[in-house]
């Protein structure tokens, strides 16, 4: 399966050449690119995730870039699959209003509105509401469930037809979206085009820093090209006549930071947040080289400690298995070289069993095969739900079967 691959020489953010890799993973295939079995024998080629840190701006980001089209278009995540994400957009939805106090008939716009999950929000308090993503599936459940959606990518001219025909918005949102962008000057110019006067751009993305302190290794992949901290977007949204007025770090997906933007001769105040994790920052960017070096020892390290264990499992005769098919996965599965242990992976999400997973081909099968095969140890690769699967698996436990949970450090139960 053949993907279109550009390599960029610059920083998306600020253009600046001058970049530095600070960490090399394991070349991986597009992370999201679980297969049927009618195309196992297609090979899947490897693509680097080799990680730059630029020196100007101080944003970290891939520089080899997959296509959109090979990524998107047949996108089989929904937002409904992530534990806990809906939840957690219903009371963002109930956040956001409040600092924009804005009439029920206005427009709320979503970029990378997937199955039109947060969107529904917003509808049900009586916005109007628009989304837009390029996965044909996700846009088709959207549209089907009442939520009116743009099969397409969000660009500058199609932000122009937007607003030729439904007008601006008072609320845009982008979440887990920006990461995803290599045109990131084409992409808020677009939101410049939809946004009303007086209105905000909010965005939710991970944070470099979390990802750093909680080793969330598995958030690295091909379709996450950008990995922000406040600074450099702070100093990209000026230059655009924009401005960061209220920063939070939050939770979801492992450790985000929630942005509220506006137009610089808007009325939305700025708060002092934004200031206050600049100065944070200004700290740990200077030790952010070694940070990452640091953070490439500890994961050789969990890689030694955890294939010395499962080589011993596996000279035992016991057979292992792994939990979680997701695109994170797929990264962990390479760097740790965990194919030739796995028999098989487990997924809860019926639409990833049956499948293969990317490059390696592992078959992907239903929780229940774990007591069907008499699985003796499973590899918690979804290692930041452990508890929720080890709850929901307590009779594995009670059988005397064993769970292995890799990070933040290695724990056999």
């Amino acid at each position: 399966m053949q993907v279109k691959i550009t390599h960029r020489d610059n920083c998306r953010l600020c253009s600046s050449k001058d970049l530095k890799l600070i960490l090399s993973l394991t070349p991986t295939p597009v992370g999201d690119r679980y297969v049927t079995s009618e195309k196992i024998s297609i090979v899947q080629e490897c693509h680097s995730l080799d990680f730059y840190v630029c020196r100007n701006c101080g944003l970290i980001e891939l520089l080899d870039i997959v296509e959109g089209g090979d990524v998107y278009v047949d996108y089989i995540y929904r937002t409904s699959d992530s534990l806990g994400l809906v939840s957690h957009f219903e009371s963002y939805a109930n956040d956001l209003p409040p600092q924009n106090p804005i009439l029920k008939d206005t427009l709320v716009i979503d970029i990378g509105s997937n199955d039109g999950s947060f969107l529904r929000f917003f509808k049900n308090q009586g916005y109007k509401v628009l989304g837009i993503d390029p996965a044909r599936e996700a846009a088709a459940i959207a549209n089907q469930t009442g939520i009116e959606t743009i099969n397409n990518f969000f660009t500058e001219e199609l932000a122009k037809k937007i607003k030729r025909d439904y007008g601006t918005a008072n609320i845009v949102t982008a979440n887990n979206t920006l990461a995803n962008i290599d045109d990131l000057q084409g992409f808020i110019n677009g939101i410049k085009e939809i946004l009303a006067p007086n209105g905000i751009f909010a965005f939710e993305t991970g944070y470099v820093y979390e990802l750093l302190n909680k080793k969330f290794f598995d958030y690295i992949y091909h379709e996450h090209i950008s990995y922000f901290s406040v600074t450099p977007l702070q100093l990209f949204f000026q230059k655009n006549g924009l401005e960061l007025v209220n920063v939070s770090v939050i939770p979801s997906k492992g450790g985000s930071i929630r942005c509220i933007v506006k137009r610089k001769n808007s009325s939305n105040k700025t708060m002092q947040s934004v200031d206050e994790m600049i100065k944070v920052e200004a700290i740990l960017r200077k030790n952010v080289e070694k940070d990452f070096s640091d953070f490439s020892q500890e994961l050789g390290k969990i890689k030694n400690q955890l294939s010395k264990t499962l080589d011993v499992l596996k000279s035992q005769g016991k057979k292992i298995a792994g939990y979680g098919a997701s695109v994170g996965v797929t990264t962990m599965i390479y760097h740790f070289n965990l194919s030739s242990a796995l028999s098989f992976l487990v997924d809860d999400n019926t639409r990833r069993q049956g499948l293969y997973s990317p490059g390696l081909h592992i078959p992907v099968k239903s929780p229940d095969e774990i007591y069907k095969k008499k699985i003796d140890y499973v590899v918690i690769l979804a290692w930041m739900y452990s508890k929720p699967i080890m709850q929901k698996h307590k009779k594995f436990l009670e059988q005397g079967g064993h769970f292995i949970i890799p990070l933040p450090e290695l724990r056999i139960i």
